[in-house]
């Protein structure tokens, strides 16, 4: 079987606009590659180590692969991707001097070589995320998130995600309700459920996600935990949530509010819910959203102070940026 690979080198800022946009169009896979230089920094917090991929990619900027059938007339995408890309600068996300470019490629050419490059990484002092065809013996303490991240995004390896599982551990203390807003492999869910959480509703629109989050729930033992349903965090406030099938879903295993949410997307979607996410918090509750970078940190901030939120924290990696948010106590 053969596949268009769909070739767009840019800026790193950049890379979750295009792959959800690659995602929504259809492709059966995307794949990232950044920069190798040895000068990025890096954290060593938890003694990650690093593999350094042997490329000249310069520093801040990165290559994006999109995958998609042989049948698919690649033409009329690559037009439609284009002003898309451009489109990025209006919202202060600069692609750089992109190229866009596809060729025909056998499928064993993507669909499983990138696995080499997914190891065994600890993100935090008591998380680690294992591939499932990856053997790894667990040291004391160590929780271990099996992972299978399949069309859906979210490997841990990406700092936005790294930095949201470290800021979730800061915050759960065991006992929460929680919703992840934009699940997408469920390593969000499963993380806060390895943490203490008592439940996690995992909340996203692609329906690929909700497979995939659904699968990975299952292959830590989390299915009774972890409910994913297709919505968004607006329908869980109204009630209409459906299963992976598109039908009606049945009753919430979280009562609204919550004690803590989680979003690790991008910055322009975190602020069109800030009020849906104060609805869904119980007072004290904490609202994490990751996925923002540098340049829009300010705004992101405005707009949950304006929404009624205080900011108690905030954590960097590279040059993303995580918001930890509280709503106040009743009285305060």
């Amino acid at each position: 079987m053969k596949y268009h690979e769909l070739t767009i080198a840019t800026r790193e800022e950049v890379v979750e606009a295009i792959s959800d946009y690659l995602h929504e169009a259809g492709a059966g896979g995307v794949a990232i590659e950044e920069s190798g230089s040895l000068n990025r920094k890096r954290d060593t917090s938890f003694g990650q180590w690093y593999e350094h991929a042997l490329n000249d990619i310069a520093e801040g900027d990165c290559i994006i692969q999109g995958y998609f059938a042989e049948e698919t007339d690649m033409e009329p995408l690559v037009e439609a991707i284009k002003p898309f890309i451009e489109q990025l600068r209006e919202y202060d996300l600069d692609p750089g001097d992109f190229t866009v470019s596809h060729q025909l490629v056998d499928e064993d050419s993507w669909a499983e070589a990138w696995k080499q490059y997914f190891k065994p990484i600890r993100v935090s002092e008591r998380l680690t995320i294992k591939p499932t065809w990856e053997e790894y013996e667990a040291s004391e303490g160590e929780n271990i998130i099996e992972l299978d991240p399949g069309m859906a995004f979210g490997t841990g390896t990406h700092p936005t995600t790294a930095l949201c599982l470290r800021t979730l551990e800061s915050v759960i203390d065991g006992g929460e309700e929680v919703i992840d807003v934009g699940t997408g492999s469920g390593i969000l869910a499963i993380g806060a459920i390895k943490l203490g959480a008592r439940a996690v509703l995992a909340v996203d629109l692609d329906p690929v996600a909700v497979s995939s989050a659904k699968e990975n729930a299952h292959l830590n033992g989390l299915s009774e935990q972890i409910d994913v349903r297709l919505s968004d965090l607006l329908g869980v406030l109204k009630g209409e949530t459906k299963d992976e099938s598109g039908a009606e879903a049945g009753p919430l295993n979280v009562t609204v509010p919550v004690d803590v949410v989680v979003a690790n997307i991008l910055a322009e979607i975190i602020l069109m819910f800030l009020d849906d996410v104060y609805q869904a918090l119980k007072p004290g509750g904490y609202y994490i959203a990751s996925g923002i970078w540098k340049n829009k940190e300010e705004v992101v901030e405005q707009g949950l102070l304006q929404a009624g939120f205080e900011i108690v924290d905030r954590r960097r990696e590279e040059d993303w940026i995580a918001f930890v948010a509280a709503k106040p106590k009743a009285g305060e």
